[in-house]
């Protein structure tokens, strides 16, 4: 499976977790927007699309491209990632990683990738990415019954509907 992650270098080399997964071949990392494949799954904290499982087809044909930036300066470096017309936003998540531990929606790049796998039906794919950390497996756990129900929806709109029953929206 294709993950192409650009790189801000803008957090902790120690933690992070695209680092860690491009030590392991997980992932390609590209410093050069140039470089992320055309026609992939874009996640983009700031589209108005959620990944659904309808967005198999395009993961499978084309990969996941994913931006590693700080949350603290994640407005300044998304703007770098318009004009891909496949970018989705992840519902919600809690994060499971030790930096933002318990917080929604503060998801690592790991956890964003793997949410991703999940939820369009790659379920393997998303145990295979969280088994690179200790705490990876929690993160599946702890999102299992939004993961689930995520992942059984038909369309973007019903992944939205799920969420906001969720959280009472």
């Amino acid at each position: 499976m294709k993950v192409v992650v650009y790189h801000a270098d803008e957090c902790d080399p120690r933690k992070c977790t695209t680092t860690r997964l491009s030590n392991k071949g997980k992932v390609k990392v590209v410093n050069n927007l140039n470089m992320l494949p055309k026609g992939a799954l874009v996640l983009d904290p700031f589209s108005e699309k959620s990944v659904s499982p309808e967005d198999r087809e395009i993961v499978d044909k084309n990969g996941i491209a994913a931006l590693d930036c700080s949350w603290k300066r994640i407005k300044k470096s998304s703007l770098m990632f318009k004009g891909n017309k496949h970018h989705r936003l992840l519902p919600f998540l809690v994060a499971a990683n030790p930096t933002n531990y318990g917080k929604p929606c503060k998801l690592s790049t790991a956890e964003a990738i793997a949410s991703t796998f999940y939820i369009v039906g790659l379920k393997d794919n998303a145990v295979e990415i969280m088994s690179q950390f200790k705490w990876g497996p929690h993160f599946l756990e702890l999102n299992k019954e939004l993961l689930e129900a995520y992942s059984n929806a038909k369309t973007s709109l019903e992944v939205v509907k799920i969420q906001n029953e969720f959280i009472g929206g």
